[in-house]
């Protein structure tokens, strides 16, 4: 199962729906995780410490919502985000 953590897109939105230590966490029982670049920037967690907790790097929202079947984000998916929703996600 891989589980997607995207950027926020909401204008003065400053966190991220996992840290790297919850991805280290995810990544010992098992899942697969895509983190979009820069996700964690503004707050304060690099892609270098997603990477180094098990996850992969996602160049773009897309790419990392495609494959994902469980996406964590802080808020709802816009009317933007929801056609990337791999279906039954």
């Amino acid at each position: 199962m891989q589980i997607g953590i995207p950027a926020e897109i909401l204008a003065g939105e400053t966190r991220v729906a996992a840290t790297p230590e919850t991805v280290k966490k995810f990544a010992a029982l098992g899942y697969k995780l895509v983190v979009q670049k820069g996700a964690g920037i503004a707050s304060s967690c690099s892609d270098k410490a997603y990477e180094e907790a098990g996850a992969t790097i996602a160049a773009t929202a897309a790419d990392t919502y495609k494959d994902s079947d469980v996406v964590l984000k802080v808020a709802a998916p816009t009317a933007e985000e929801v056609p990337l929703l791999k279906q039954g996600a």
